[in-house]
């Protein structure tokens, strides 16, 4: 399989710049298992198209300002995006520098304060910060929203508020799991009052999700990894509304990917959602049969994007790419501040007629 066999041609004025002026007036496809037709919806429109007793999955992983700049010693100027925190002092991060800088090399940073090099793994550099208060608190007034690269502005003052998600709660990653852009409170209240139970896992975003696929034959891709916590609270949910027979629903690549890792071998020839906490690296592919979920959803991703295979092989790949054409003709926006999708597998039974 070809990383070019996920490549879709995308008008750039359809790429989201900044949010819209309410969470939930985004557009919502309703992408159901073919043949029958997609339907253009508005994302507050979801409560309907759910049923009680379902269960809604929410990535709640905060995001922190991880973009800092500084200057070498010898002058040159360096971007620092930090991929994950190591205690108090300390940080794992990728930076942009036209010269690697040597271990024991210090970046003074523009905010005051300096940043030492310890080491290097591959592109990530093991940083120790010298700053006037552990490392969180002090990026929360020194570092800047790490928006992607495809937003052509700096981060403004509404950032700060709109790429978290209002149930954000466990610091640590370094972008939003879009998806979850779109719930504002009064849709999380709509969804109780139709019996719609949510439930929460966490997945720390790190930097690689910006990373493009680098190799033509995905089968020499190296995932990134990240942190992932699934708790026993949420696998029993999970259990109870499987039981009762309502529906999983994740909201979002970055749920399916931290369910999926949870997922062990049930010692009859299945597979069963347990506890686990810990890095993953797994990457799916049009193949790999997705059983943690339902249902997703998700927003628009990148051209030859692993988010894109990732819902490839939940939906297909031939319907995924179908619903992305039509996403393109009726102008949705697309990517981390634009539309999304709600998307049902290939074989579903559970799909309301």
């Amino acid at each position: 399989m070809k990383k070019s066999d996920f490549h879709y041609e995308l008008p750039p004025e359809l790429i989201a710049q900044a949010p819209l002026a309410e969470r939930s007036a985004s557009r919502l496809l309703l992408v159901p298992p073919a043949p029958q037709p997609f339907a253009d919806r508005v994302f507050r429109d979801l409560p309907g198209l759910l049923q009680p007793g379902d269960l809604l999955v929410f990535n709640d992983t905060r995001v922190i300002p991880a973009r800092l700049f500084g200057q070498k010693s010898t002058g040159g100027r360096v971007e620092i995006l930090i991929e994950r925190l190591l205690g108090s002092a300390e940080a794992r991060a990728q930076l942009g520098v036209s010269k690697s800088p040597r271990p024991g090399a210090r970046i003074a940073l523009d905010a005051g304060g300096e940043a030492e090099v310890l080491g290097r793994d591959g592109e990530f550099y093991h940083l120790r910060f010298h700053v006037d208060t552990p490392l969180e608190s002090w990026l929360s007034r020194a570092g800047q929203l790490p928006l992607p690269p495809y937003i052509e502005r700096r981060p403004g003052a509404e950032d700060a508020e709109r790429y978290q998600t209002v149930f954000a709660r466990e610091t640590g990653a370094v972008a939003a799991p879009t998806a979850g852009l779109h719930f504002d409170d009064a849709l999380l209240d709509a969804l109780k009052a139709r019996g719609v139970h949510t439930g929460h896992v966490t997945l720390h975003v790190g930097a690689g999700t910006f990373q493009p696929v680098r190799v033509e034959h995905l089968d020499q891709h190296l995932m990134h990894s990240e942190w992932l916590n699934v708790g026993a609270e949420l696998v029993e949910q999970v259990r109870r509304t499987r039981a009762a027979g309502g529906r999983v629903i994740a909201v979002g690549t970055t749920v399916v990917r931290a369910l999926e890792s949870a997922m062990r071998d049930d010692g009859e020839g299945g597979r069963e959602l347990r506890p686990f906490a810990g890095e993953t690296r797994l990457f799916i592919l049009p193949g790999y049969r997705i059983r943690s979920v339902d249902a997703m959803v998700t927003n628009f991703h990148l051209p030859e994007s692993t988010l894109l295979m990732m819902i490839s092989a939940f939906a297909g790949k031939e319907r995924v790419f179908e619903a992305y054409a039509h996403a393109i003709r009726e102008r949705y926006r697309f990517f981390s501040y634009g539309d999304a999708m709600l998307l049902w597998p290939r074989h579903d039974s559970g799909f309301p007629a």
